[in-house]
């Protein structure tokens, strides 16, 4: 496959963003993948950290090691020598899920914006695969493409104060997941007991980048019944090699 080259631009005097493409779809944000991976294990001189994007990566560097010129230069042959790498096979990861109520106070609008019902809703949201394409905004916050388009929805003209951990949401035509209490302006049609980013664990984030995220509705019962296991520490995530990667993914 022949793909565009990419663009580096600077950012400030210590990072470059890589460029790779113009469009949000899982070829072009495996490639983003790929080339992080490859940047953390060749561990050029001078590098500090990588942050991937949909479509790029900002790779952060000490200028007093390296100048942007010689971290270019070093990021070109990784480029080209991991156009056609691979990388460690995605997996799917179980979220029980309650919809709407307490646990999801936008269900019912979502439902009425898109000319469904509210269990038409949870019918398209749950129940298919989702890829992860990059954490953000707090951390481990997962934002997830593969959202049916017939229940895309805009968000809040104003953001929530406060939004519960383990809110699952629709913003526009993407999914996402709070993983701790915080502001926020997306429509909340359901929650999950999972913990989704502890900073003692390694990794802190139980979703990553590249895999995948399946939502499982379950009762008030089963999610106040997990989350007693979650505090006592004995819950443990469903989670399953992924049979095919496809364009499950797009957004």
């Amino acid at each position: 496959m022949i793909y565009e080259r990419p663009r580096f631009l600077p950012g400030g005097d210590s990072a470059l963003f890589i460029e790779l493409g113009d469009t949000i779809d899982p070829e072009l944000n495996r490639r983003i993948r790929r080339l992080h991976l490859a940047i953390q294990e060749a561990a050029p001189p001078g590098l500090v950290e990588t942050v991937p994007a949909y479509r790029s990566l900002l790779v952060c560097y000490e200028p007093r090691e390296v100048s942007p010129q010689q971290l270019r230069a070093s990021l070109e042959l990784l480029i080209d020598k991991t156009e056609a790498g691979e990388f460690p096979a995605p997996k799917v990861t179980e979220v029980p899920t309650v919809y709407g109520g307490e646990y999801g106070p936008d269900l019912e609008f979502v439902a009425e914006h898109n000319g469904l019902s509210p269990e038409d809703v949870v019918r398209l949201h749950a129940r298919k695969v989702y890829l992860i394409y990059v954490l953000g905004f707090i951390p481990g916050f997962a934002y997830l493409g593969g959202l049916s388009p017939r229940i895309a929805t805009p968000r809040l003209a104003t953001p929530r104060a406060r939004i519960p951990a383990g809110s699952v949401g629709i913003a526009g035509n993407q999914t996402g997941i709070y993983p701790a209490e915080s502001p926020g302006g997306w429509r909340l049609i359901g929650r999950t007991p999972v913990e989704l980013f502890h900073p003692e664990k390694e990794p802190p984030s139980l979703l990553q980048m590249g895999d995948y995220v399946e939502f499982v509705p379950i009762t008030a019962q089963e999610f106040s019944r997990i989350t007693e296991e979650v505090e006592q520490g004995t819950y443990r995530p469903k989670e399953t090699p992924l049979i095919r990667e496809d364009d499950s993914g797009g957004i």
